[in-house]
């Protein structure tokens, strides 16, 4: 296929840096202290709130904003995936301006198409996410709407209910992130197109600058600080 092993050892390196980081935010303890899992104890806290609240248009305002940011991101992976279906067709317009690059090893016809596919993968994936997560914030629109006004008898069960909202919500935002992940490790491989050192280079900048956000930006502090840690109860 015309590929290096400097290729295939640079598109092992992207698998393992976004497999990694999906298993360590998501399934170790370290993830336990990510900005993603504070927030979740938000969810969890603004669901408590919405118990106690007989008028509940500040939680529907909340809700469409969140439903509308992923409708978006939706969107946006369509469009970026009629880009990357179009890109097939331009090889031959396309592989001289690359050639002309510095650096540039020589790509055959079929590695370009090979790359753009994987590119395209990646953008079928991000849909896929914020499709299924805009679903889940419709499944919470619903569960919200079925919590009971608080009354002295009934305030288990509606708590209950609440907490199954805020799961629902925390599930949902699970799978955005998925989303925006695939879209931040889509600009890394983009440098596939140019060579593996910067592909190399895009994957070990976008895995730095996701974790840095995760775990020591201004973003975890303001979150984490003045009421304590917020844990989630899910």
């Amino acid at each position: 296929m015309g590929f290096t092993v400097l290729d295939v050892a640079a598109l092992a390196f992207f698998l393992l840096a976004w497999f990694g980081y999906y298993a360590a935010v998501e399934l170790t303890k370290a993830g336990g202290k990510s900005l993603n899992t504070i927030m979740d104890g938000y969810r969890y806290r603004w669901m408590a709130q919405a118990v106690i609240r007989e008028n509940r248009i500040v939680d529907t305002t909340i809700l469409g904003a969140l439903m509308n940011g992923t409708a978006f991101f939706a969107s946006t992976s369509l469009i970026a995936i009629g880009g990357v279906l179009a890109l097939l067709r331009s090889a031959d317009a396309v592989l001289p301006i690359f050639a002309t690059l510095p650096f540039e090893s020589a790509v055959t016809p079929l590695m370009w198409e090979l790359k753009v596919i994987g590119l395209a993968v990646i953008f079928v994936y991000a849909f896929f996410k914020f499709a299924w997560s805009y679903r889940l914030f419709n499944y919470m629109a619903i569960i919200v709407g079925s919590i009971p006004v608080l009354r002295a008898d009934n305030r288990e069960e509606a708590e209950h209910v609440a907490r199954q909202a805020a799961a629902m919500n925390a599930v949902a935002g699970k799978h955005f992130n998925r989303g925006q992940r695939a879209f931040f490790f889509s600009l890394a491989y983009l440098g596939w197109f140019v060579n593996a050192y910067l592909f190399m280079a895009a994957t070990a900048c976008v895995l730095y600058v996701m974790w840095r956000r995760q775990f020591i930006s201004d973003a975890r502090l303001a979150a984490s600080v003045g009421s304590g840690r917020v844990e989630g109860n899910g």
